[in-house]
């Protein structure tokens, strides 16, 4: 029975995807385990350290559905690790004295980390194209809202005017980086493990190595320099880029979830039907797929301090740090791709209200720009003055509905150095954009890192 949000029935596709369960699966773990096996009888065979027969038939049983689970889960159970229970059925199922030669050299945790890294090889590509699912959504957005003006907010207080594009666009080129990381850090992760008991290879003599370029081959991945038995660097990387990822989700979930209130409304989910209903109150939308956004990206943050502590082992081989991986790589893995698929689904169906963005830039009757007219009397006054004057015009409690433009107006040391039409100008939301619509269209082309 399920205990845990990314196996519960009921969960589960909320906090993940199948695509990524089935890839930390018992049964998907377990057959890369055995395609390390054959791979490596295979490897051995070519380098004629074993019998090509003996290859072969290891080969021929590696086939993940001839393992029986209940003994190898009382076997897992009786030793301690998922891999020598393995290699009995193994040998077991071989025809002959093939089986003799299964495993031959290599340790447990050879075959438990070079597994774990082909999971994370095939987490990558999953990854890798809901990214690119967000990227595109985010990307259509960007250019279709290039120039709808909204307000900036600092403080949770409107700040200047920017545009929707631009606000957007700053995810996108994050959203990029994200995605040149993960080009970057695969090949320094997606190595494989094979160094024997303390990582010397002593039991292959001088054939050692030959198996390890041949395993290149057989694998698709690379070729350590020198044995990681102890050293997590690769493991924990790979989390803290999942750490990453799921943070700028939750930072967009978090910008989403404010502008859905029904007080600012700019921005809502894509709207299904019953999606986000509360059971009392029928008027209600919550952000339902923020909030799944929000808990997966917490659950995988505290996953990746646990993937770095587990970086603190013993020696050539520990006693404990290791076990943290297995308990941690298939939560946060799933939950990322979670988080990353809620966010797919909002970016690509998001609903965007102009009007209310341009009705919350005239919330203030033209105070979002006292920026603007405090430049625009710099020249002839300082800026320290400028300030003054306008902290002094906002704050004065007779100011009343008025707007900052009749408040200007009024005054005559301010008439005296900026005429109506350059007050008009001045105090619009919509003429205080800098170079919002600049940076969107560098961020577009791509020309910046």
């Amino acid at each position: 029975m399920p205990t845990s949000a990314i196996d519960s029935l009921i969960f589960r596709d909320i906090f993940g995807s199948p695509a990524m369960r089935e890839i930390w699966s018992d049964q998907f773990r377990t057959q890369k385990y055995l395609d390390f096996e054959a791979a490596l009888a295979r490897a051995e065979a070519a380098v004629a350290l074993i019998p090509k027969e003996a290859a072969d038939e290891i080969v021929r049983v590696c086939k993940v559905e001839k393992i029986d689970f209940d003994r190898y889960a009382k076997e897992t159970l009786t030793i301690g690790y998922p891999v020598l229970g393995l290699v009995h059925q193994i040998a077991q199922l071989c025809r002959g004295d093939a089986g003799k030669y299964c495993h031959w050299g290599a340790t447990t945790q050879d075959i438990t980390d070079s597994g774990t890294i082909l999971q994370i090889k095939a987490s990558f590509d999953l990854i890798a194209r809901e990214l690119d699912r967000a990227i595109a959504a985010t990307e259509r957005l960007v250019r279709e809202h290039r120039s709808t003006p909204m307000p900036a907010r600092s403080n949770l207080q409107q700040a200047v005017p920017i545009t929707f594009g631009f606000k957007m666009a700053r995810l996108l080129a994050t959203l990029r980086r994200h995605r040149a990381r993960l080009i970057e850090i695969r090949p320094r992760i997606e190595v494989f493990e094979f160094g024997g008991a303390a990582g010397t290879l002593a039991t292959l003599g001088d054939k050692g190595l030959a198996v390890q370029e041949a395993l290149v081959r057989e694998l698709g991945l690379a070729q350590p320099d020198i044995a990681w038995h102890t050293e997590r660097d690769r493991i924990a990387e790979a989390g803290c880029f999942l750490g990453l990822l799921t943070g700028t989700l939750a930072k967009f979930a978090t910008d989403l979830k404010l502008m859905m209130q029904t007080e600012v409304g700019e921005a809502s989910e894509p709207y299904i039907a019953n999606r986000g209903s509360s059971s009392t109150m029928p008027q209600k939308r919550n952000p339902i797929s923020c909030c799944y956004i929000h808990a997966c990206a917490a659950a995988v943050r505290q996953g990746v301090a646990a993937l770095l502590d587990a970086m603190v082992e013993d020696h050539e081989r520990a006693t404990g740090p290791w076990e943290i991986e297995w308990i941690t790589l298939p939560d946060i893995f799933t939950l990322a791709g979670g988080a990353l698929a809620q966010a797919c689904f909002v970016l690509e169906g998001l609903n965007v209200d102009t009007g209310r963005m341009r009705a919350n830039l005239d919330a203030t009757h033209g105070m979002i720009v006292s920026e603007a007219v405090m430049m625009g009397l710099a020249p002839a006054m300082g800026q320290t003055k400028a300030h003054d004057i306008l902290y002094a015009i906002i704050h004065d409690p007779a100011t009343g509905d008025k707007s900052l433009e009749e408040m200007l107006l009024a005054r005559a040391d301010v008439t005296a150095d900026l005429s109506a039409a350059e007050i008009r100008r001045l105090t619009d939301p919509a003429n205080y954009l800098g170079l919002s619509e600049i940076m969107v269209d560098r961020v577009l082309a791509g020309t910046v890192g």
